[in-house]
């Protein structure tokens, strides 16, 4: 059975940080891109982040560029996202997902999500 588990979540004020880590079991992550998607109350799940499988290739959405790392260790399994110099409007559910499907790296479609999230709380 596949399960991602993310976790690293939390309350923080604006301009601080947090590490959010996403732990992959059932499957291994090596073969696959992985991607870090968030969903604030009452809007769609929008991209953040991708990697490539080997961790030499990112991307990024406009709005967390320049403030969020993704990084990735295969030999544990996980992908991480390091956030920082956070604001308000990063306040969202953060999933991590495997790309699968055909249609583009930004698009949610193209993922499979098979954890809960964590929750991103930024105080203003």
């Amino acid at each position: 059975q596949v399960q991602l588990v993310e976790s690293g979540g939390g309350l923080v004020q604006a301009g601080g940080s947090l590490r959010l880590s996403c732990v992959a079991s059932g499957r291994i992550i090596s073969s696959y891109v992985m991607g870090w998607f968030r969903q604030a109350p009452g809007k769609e799940r929008e991209f953040v982040a991708t990697i490539s499988s080997g961790g030499a290739s990112t991307y990024y959405a406009d709005s967390v560029n320049g403030r969020f790392t993704v990084s990735r260790d295969n030999a544990k399994n996980t992908v991480y996202l390091q956030m920082s110099s956070l604001k308000p409007d990063d306040t969202a559910v953060y999933y991590c997902g495997f790309y699968t499907r055909s249609g583009g790296r930004t698009a949610m479609a193209a993922y499979d999500f098979w954890g809960q999230g964590t929750q991103v709380t930024v105080s203003s």
